[in-house]
């Protein structure tokens, strides 16, 4: 198959790109799926169940966000254990370490400015990491060099970024008053912090359709991601859009395909938000296909593909962003 560019991926139709997919070119040597299951949600399958204490979410704003996007309308802070203030989330830590937990993702609603409020919960999270030992991972939101210093010395593993390509999505989706250039500067200031930068890309956010998630994968491209995440939108029941139809599987393949061309030894999982039922097991194997290294709640039909085609399989307890731990590098086929 001649040499494959991210553009050629990006622009091929349907068929071309199955083609491409069914090739097995994007597919690194020796091949390996990493299934991540923490414990957002419940799963239970023949091959894994998860832990409702291993690898926990907590909002340091309960259910309160300022932002009230199109897609969630705060219904995802709702999964989330609350801790609103310091000492509350140094509390529900040391309890979740004594169920043994091994870590979590400190995360919250936004303020008006698209941030998520970390800063007085910093010293909190610097506890965490040297009292207790957890793996610390947070949502920043858009954050500034400042903030992202602070959370480097409290010791915090990771910090994850929802990059978005398109400034009618910010304003539509998100109900934010910000631009694309917003998000290039925060990826600039976790970068120049030393921060463990782990950007996601959301798929069909722009009710569905794909835009702008090429200039997501282009933004972060200047820098040097610790792993990339591709999610995609999901309707959630109740919320502004709950009737819109998802991203097609070949879509989403289509930047996890694009990603793995133009990151080839970054670390790309398919994570934990992305739409359920029939089309979440196309998807799935449709991404391993497309070089996923890891996914988060894997159908039983990925587990299953992922055996067949001879990938070394494993699964592990701790949120999928933290793929990068088990990889440093590798090569994609030609």
């Amino acid at each position: 198959m001649a040499q494959l560019s991210p553009e050629t991926v990006w622009e091929a139709d349907d068929n071309k790109l199955s083609e491409i997919l069914d090739s097995g070119v994007l597919v690194s040597e020796p091949k390996k799926a990493s299934f991540y299951v923490p414990s957002f949600a419940s799963y239970r399958t023949s091959h894994y169940h998860s832990s409702p204490d291993k690898f926990p979410t907590i909002s340091v704003t309960g259910n309160a966000c300022a932002l009230n996007c199109r897609h969630c309308g705060g219904k995802v802070l709702k999964t989330m254990l609350a801790a609103d203030t310091p000492a509350r989330l140094f509390k529900v830590a040391e309890k979740l370490k004594q169920k043994g937990c091994v870590g979590c993702l400190v995360s919250g609603g936004c303020l008006p400015d698209g941030s998520v409020p970390l800063k007085k919960f910093i010293p909190a999270l610097a506890r965490i990491k040297k009292e207790l030992g957890l793996t610390v991972i947070v949502h920043t939101g858009i954050t500034d060099l400042d903030t992202a210093k602070a959370l480097k010395n409290a010791g915090v593993d990771a910090a994850l970024i929802d990059v978005v390509g398109s400034d009618e999505t910010i304003r539509q989706v998100y109900n934010l008053n910000v631009v694309t250039g917003d998000y290039a500067e925060s990826l600039k200031a976790i970068s120049a912090a030393g921060l463990n930068l782990v950007p996601h890309v959301i798929v069909g956010l722009q009710n569905g359709k794909l835009l702008g998630e090429f200039q997501a994968l282009k933004m972060i491209s200047p820098f040097s991601p610790a792993a990339l995440v591709v999610i995609a939108f999901m309707p959630i029941r109740g919320t502004e859009m709950a009737s819109v139809h998802p991203p097609q599987p070949m879509d989403i393949a289509r930047v996890v395909a694009a990603a793995r061309l133009m990151f080839p030894r970054t670390p790309i999982a398919l994570g934990c938000m992305r739409p359920k039922g029939k089309h979440r097991k196309e998807t799935d194997v449709l991404a391993l296909k497309a070089g996923a290294d890891a996914i988060a709640f894997p159908s039983e039909e990925a587990v299953g593909y992922a055996e067949k085609q001879g990938f070394k399989v494993s699964f592990s307890p701790y949120c999928c962003s933290q793929i990068y731990v088990e990889m440093s590098d590798r090569s994609v086929s030609k």
